[in-house]
């Protein structure tokens, strides 16, 4: 199955993330304190600056010239240092544990949903929901779907769900998910206001 990402709603930087799945990581890892869309742009970015995505060398690079690299303008996030170096753990993961492939994340010794689940936890800046979000990801637009998925996947992995990057394939799936998560942020603030 020909995979077709909708997230950094860029066509080459979409491209990197269906093709490649340490861009995929990547992308994952910088999905915080900035917009998605900036977020699954990095890989791209990292990639046009080194000549290519690949861990092994992302792993090797010398960590100073890599936080320059990542701080670049535009940099590739907010906060490019801490990034940079979360993304060489990730790298160095994936080239010790995986043999540089990071597809082997989810098709190592066939895991099921809980392993895989396990497994992303591992990895640096993937706690429980990120974790959580990238399983559902993984089952319902690349279709990795090892036994018990949806239920390690936890309300990510519901279909029909329209509230992750899991679920953003098109830009209608985007404007639901972003009201979604407006939605969310609106109700949490009433909820910590009526409590004051």
């Amino acid at each position: 199955m020909a995979v077709k990402l909708w997230l950094a709603q860029e066509s080459e930087a979409d491209q990197l993330l269906s093709d490649n799945p340490f861009a995929l990581l990547v992308g994952m890892v910088l999905d915080q304190q900035i917009p998605l869309e900036r977020a699954f742009a990095g890989p791209k970015t990292i990639a046009d600056r080194l000549g290519s995505l690949d861990a092994a060398e992302i792993a090797d690079y010398d960590p100073d010239k890599f936080a320059a690299l990542c701080s670049e303008k535009p940099a590739i996030h907010r906060f490019p240092g801490s990034m940079a170096k979360r993304i060489q753990m990730l790298a160095r993961i994936v080239v010790d544990d995986y043999d540089g492939d990071a597809s082997a994340l989810w098709t190592a010794g066939d895991p099921d949903g809980p392993e895989l689940l396990r497994r992303l936890k591992g990895l640096p800046g993937f706690g429980e929901q990120k974790a959580r979000i990238f399983l559902a990801l993984l089952g319902k637009q690349y279709a990795v779907t090892p036994k018990g998925w949806r239920d390690a996947a936890g309300e990510f992995g519901k279909a029909g769900s329209h509230i992750s990057v899991a679920d953003i394939s098109d830009p209608r799936s985007l404007d639901r998910v972003r009201s979604y998560k407006k939605d969310m942020k609106a109700a949490k603030k009433a909820k910590g206001e009526a409590a004051t």
